[in-house]
């Protein structure tokens, strides 16, 4: 059975089905809310200043320049803060882009990341989180990030409306408390009001520390010895050797590139992916399972993402993955489901440099290209290992990296059928590196894990892959075939 998608290329719109409810929300209601009095945070806390310098009604491109205050007595480290500006979209299908014209602690020290709303309001579906790299540094009690000098724009270049956005503030032409942008330190809201229903608090607030002991779950610590080994079968993967897409037409897909080796006493997968800079000489990698049986509830992986090739020239437009997905019985099919970590070091789709997806779909047309999805991106390298979850229930999709709330999409994207998991790594095509140079990429992945039905956070995730590996249990499937 052949699971992968048929055709991977990004839209450069995110459509919502549910945009029809928030139009008639929007309609009913698209004047800016009185503004809540200043949050309790700030007397020992983070506060958020803010101001604009685009104060018309509708802009080429929004720019809420903000400061980050410490006003407590302690010191923060500035990768623990993020905050969030709130915004309605100028379409259902309206992409957007972030920017960074100046900033005192750096642009390069700065992230922009967009999400969707779980619950969308008559001036708000979407936000523009910022965040912070350690380089950064700290903000000392009393101390500011000075100007951070930030827009954003629609992908399209086209006009945007401001004066329905929630955080926007058309008087607000010099720097002042504004508790319109909210702020969390390690995850925890600590200043300002979120629209209803929507504060930015990484649910539960008081997690148990220890995974729930029941539920139907699958654990793989990918302990091979090579692509042919009878276990693989016998545990449900399949490692792919059909042609077809997605990336470089006349490309193969190359078991022999999937390998497995000790790392720091743990047994790695390892998907290679080369090219001499021709579909004929292009070898992709992915491995599945067999059975599509997984639906709500917990999926988690440690993946290593690469920047560059493990040898050769680097530039190619790569992309490293650990997805779900199922099949796409015919066009527009309302019950196609996918849910997407995707990596790509030196940009694609688009993007001129390294960007970290994860899109949740409701469905697309290949012929012409037609997608209703949605996603958050990060603009920034993830070279290294890193712990991806998300999780699925009757609400909402949400996605975890290294710990941390990523992004949460709606009730319009959750699954109709059950999926696959699949891991793979594949060339976009051939023009972001025109060499005929042979070079490899690697893509390691260390363990996958699901647990049926049950949301799980980071944590229990890292407790219940502990016990495993206490109990030196490298395989376990439970999940009844659907």
């Amino acid at each position: 059975m052949n699971t992968s998608r048929s055709n991977p290329r990004r839209s450069s719109s995110r459509l919502r089905t549910a945009a029809a409810s928030a139009a008639a929300v929007a309609l009913a209601a698209t004047g800016l809310a009185a503004l809540p009095s200043s949050a309790s945070a700030a007397a020992d806390g983070i506060v958020v200043q803010y101001r604009t310098s685009a104060s018309g009604a509708s802009a080429d491109q929004s720019e809420p320049w903000l400061k980050v205050r410490n006003a407590g007595s302690t010191s923060v480290p500035l990768s623990s803060v993020k905050v969030r500006y709130y915004f309605k979209a100028d379409s259902a299908s309206a992409a957007y882009r972030f920017a960074c014209s100046w900033a005192v602690k750096g642009c390069a020290n700065i992230t922009g990341t967009f999400g969707t709303l779980a619950n969308p309001t008559a001036t708000a579906d979407r936000y523009l989180e910022i965040g912070f790299t350690p380089g950064a540094g700290s903000l000392a009690p009393g101390a500011d990030t000075g100007d951070m000098q930030l827009r954003f724009h629609q992908a399209s270049w086209a006009s945007l409306i401001q004066s329905d956005d929630y955080s926007f503030g058309p008087e607000r032409t010099t720097y002042g408390d504004w508790s319109k942008v909210t702020a969390q330190v390690n995850g925890s809201l600590v200043w300002g009001q979120a629209p209803g229903g929507n504060n930015p608090t990484d649910p539960p607030t008081n997690p148990p520390s220890d995974p729930p002991g029941d539920g139907a779950r699958l654990f793989d610590d990918f302990n091979y010895s090579s692509h042919t080994d009878p276990k693989i079968s016998a545990n449900g993967w399949s490692v792919r050797s059909n042609s077809g897409g997605p990336g470089v037409p006349g490309a193969t897909w190359a078991p022999e590139n999937v390998t497995f080796a000790s790392q720091s006493g743990n047994s790695v997968m390892n998907l290679e992916t080369s090219t001499a800079g021709t579909g004929a000489s292009t070898k992709h990698t992915e491995i599945l399972t067999k059975s599509m049986k997984f639906k709500n509830g917990t999926y988690a992986s440690r993946v290593k993402f690469s920047d560059a090739p493990r040898s050769g020239p680097d530039g190619d437009r790569i992309v490293q993955t650990f997805f779900t997905i199922n099949d796409l019985k015919a066009p527009m099919a309302k019950d196609y489901a996918e849910y997407d970590f995707e990596y790509l070091p030196n940009g694609g789709w688009g993007e001129p440099a390294n960007i970290l997806y994860t899109t949740s779909w409701d469905t697309y047309r290949p012929d012409p290209w037609e997608a209703v999805n949605a996603h958050t991106e990060s603009r920034r390298s993830y070279a290294g290992w890193h712990d991806l979850v998300v999780t699925i229930d009757n609400n909402q999709i949400t996605y975890y990296v290294d710990g941390q709330h990523f992004g949460t999409h709606g009730a319009a994207f959750l699954p109709e059928r059950p999926m696959s998991i699949n891991f793979n790594q594949w060339l976009i095509d051939l023009e972001g590196q025109p060499s005929t140079t042979p070079r490899a990429y690697d893509q390691q992945v260390d363990y996958v894990l699901h647990v049926k039905d049950q949301v799980l956070t980071p944590a229990q995730v890292n407790a219940m892959v502990g016990s495993y590996r206490s109990a030196g249990k490298t395989f376990e499937d439970t999940v009844p075939g659907s």
